[in-house]
């Protein structure tokens, strides 16, 4: 059976609003909760970035729904052993319910404290270092390590969970995915890319993957596509463009490029039922074990509840 799960995203809302959000999606069904974690927005329209952190000790204590953070990049804006405790007091205060997901980053958040912008490969290198060392400061033993790219001194996490958090990896190439699959507990991923997650499931027996959507609720389409292209026509760009541009305005420049019909051609937008059960069927049907959603605009108090009420319903009836 395929859970639902609602997706925060820090970049458009504020702390107050993600947490109202968290506890409405509980009340309406959703099973599980994604969470960004960003220095910056993807461009100024979005508007905030709240230290998700923080964020994650208010739902700790609002929900009892888990949390997957989608995802932090634990290797050059904070360093792993940072994020290794950060990460355990969270399992801590949600025991069994909190979910370490990691990737290798975007330079528009990673580069704000001056440091180079590595090459993808290298990234990968760093986040697998990363990764280790995370699972090592969990035992609760002092840590010192010496590794390619990070070091520690006699480092010990105090407050631990019971049990470790999972780690989970994202992946959105082969190379990346073929990582997750070796060194994650599951996947994520934001494509519904079934030759991908079949890439992960040879490569690590079988383990679970989550995907996270995006939507764009509204009374009519039009205004839909109308938010989701001002707030997520950054979402369009090609390539590897959200991996090595640097700031908001270069996402805001590059976005120019992409064209309000391309938005609407690529995101659900308005409050048409059966498109929305469709866009997320499309995720289940790929053999994703968890669906995430995140809706674009103002609209998201009417969007939970319309998600509570029949889509997901609906979805529960048929997979």
């Amino acid at each position: 059976m395929t859970r639902f799960g609602y997706f925060l995203t820090c970049e458009e809302y504020s702390p107050a609003e993600l947490v109202e959000q968290a506890v409405l999606a509980e009340q309406a069904g959703f099973e599980a909760l994604w969470i960004s974690d960003h220095y910056h927005p993807w461009n100024d329209e979005q508007g905030e970035s709240a230290f998700v952190w923080t964020v994650i000790g208010a739902l700790a204590q609002a929900t009892n729904l888990p949390v997957t953070t989608a995802v932090t990049c634990p290797t050059v804006r904070i360093h792993p052993a940072i994020i290794a405790q950060a990460a355990a007091t969270c399992a801590a205060m949600m025991p069994g319910r909190f979910i370490l997901g990691v990737g290798s980053g975007e330079a528009l958040n990673e580069h704000v404290l001056g440091d180079v912008w590595p090459s993808a490969d290298v990234r990968l290198e760093m986040l697998e270092e990363a990764v280790e060392l995370i699972r090592e400061l969990w035992k609760g033993d002092f840590v010192t390590h010496r590794g390619r790219h990070y070091k520690t001194d006699t480092a010990r996490i105090y407050t631990l969970p019971e049990q470790p958090p999972e780690i989970w990896v994202s992946g959105f190439g082969p190379k990346a995915t073929e990582l997750a699959a070796r060194i994650g507990d599951g996947y994520i991923t934001t494509t519904p890319d079934e030759e991908l997650l079949q890439r992960f499931r040879e490569g690590s027996g079988g383990k679970p993957a989550q995907i996270g959507i995006k939507v764009s609720w509204a009374p009519t389409a039009e205004e839909g596509v109308d938010h989701a292209h001002r707030l997520w026509g950054t979402s369009g760009l090609p390539g590897e463009l959200a991996q090595v541009l640097p700031s908001p305005r270069h996402f805001e420049q590059g976005a120019e490029l992409v064209t309000k019909e391309q938005t609407a051609s690529t995101v659900t937008c308005g409050p048409d039922l059966d498109a929305h059960v469709a866009a997320m069927k499309e995720c289940v049907d790929a053999g994703f074990e968890e669906v995430y959603v995140a809706n674009m605009g103002p609209h998201w108090r009417e969007m939970i509840a319309a998600y509570g009420d029949q889509v997901l319903p609906r979805l529960r009836s048929t997979s």
